[in-house]
């Protein structure tokens, strides 16, 4: 038996043969945050509602009456006679301080939130249509004397439900929560509606005008990777457009309503 001398030469070994693998991706978490605003207008929403509630007192107190609400309350029959400004008034006036503050509480904690992201001019517009709707329907639904802001209230809650589902990427897991949430809240409030001296046609009506607004009009946000940001994909004049549109259609229904009556 022979043994290969150490002098021999073997042939080197080739090192297996490997397929490139392609690198892993490289992911880097960037946190983008909602465009924010001073929320302006509910803050002066506020303001001017205290004050006209003040002025209510007031009058009530050295008159005898209330004044702004004899001026400005939705009365059906001198809405009839021409005093068309009784279909929007009514969200500056209230009937009690509990009134007033129940609606105040809500704009303060809802408003404030949803005109960050919507501005506000979207916003204002969103707050009158919905004021706007709501007090049309009560006009032509109910007889009964009528005021409050929850007209427009009901409308921004509506808003917010659309925000959130129209957002619902953004919002992830916690969509459908929020959504049921705001439901709730909606169903929960029509059925309370349903008491003696409450104004259901009204909280009705600017739900579905807010509803309505913020469908069409309401903000989109899209992801921007240059810089990474989120940018609203609905331009600020569509936001015009839907506002004069919608209110339009309202108008048209108040002039069919004053004809057929």
């Amino acid at each position: 038996m022979t043994f290969p001398s150490p002098n021999d030469q073997q042939p080197p070994l080739e090192p297996a043969e490997t397929a490139e693998q392609p690198a892993a991706p490289q992911y880097i978490e960037v946190k983008i945050e909602l465009p924010t605003r001073n929320p302006l207008v509910t803050y002066v929403i506020l303001v001017v509602t205290i004050l006209v509630y003040l002025a209510q007192m007031a009058t009530e107190y050295l008159l005898g009456g209330d004044l702004p609400a004899f001026l400005g309350m939705k009365i059906n029959a001198y809405i009839q006679a021409g005093q068309l400004w009784r279909l929007i008034t009514p969200v500056l006036l209230h009937g009690s301080l509990l009134h007033i503050g129940f609606n105040m509480y809500a704009l303060y904690n809802i408003g404030r939130g949803l005109e960050q992201y919507y501005g506000s001019a979207r916003f204002l517009l969103l707050y009158l249509i919905a004021g706007f709707a709501g007090n049309t329907a009560s006009f032509i639904f109910s007889s009964a004397n009528s005021l409050g802001a929850s007209t427009a209230i009901f409308g921004i809650v509506a808003a917010e439900g659309v925000f959130i589902y129209h957002n619902r990427s953004l919002f992830g897991r916690n969509a459908g929560r929020m959504l049921s949430q705001i439901g709730m809240v909606v169903l929960v409030n029509l059925m309370l509606g349903l008491s003696p001296g409450i104004d259901n046609w009204g909280h009705l009506g600017g739900l579905l005008g807010g509803l309505a607004f913020a469908w069409f009009a309401g903000p989109r946000f899209q992801p921007q990777l240059n810089p990474p940001r989120l940018a609203n994909a609905t331009p600020a004049q569509r936001a015009w457009l839907t506002a004069a549109l919608e209110a339009a259609a309202i108008a048209a229904l108040v002039a069919f309503t004053l004809a057929s009556r």
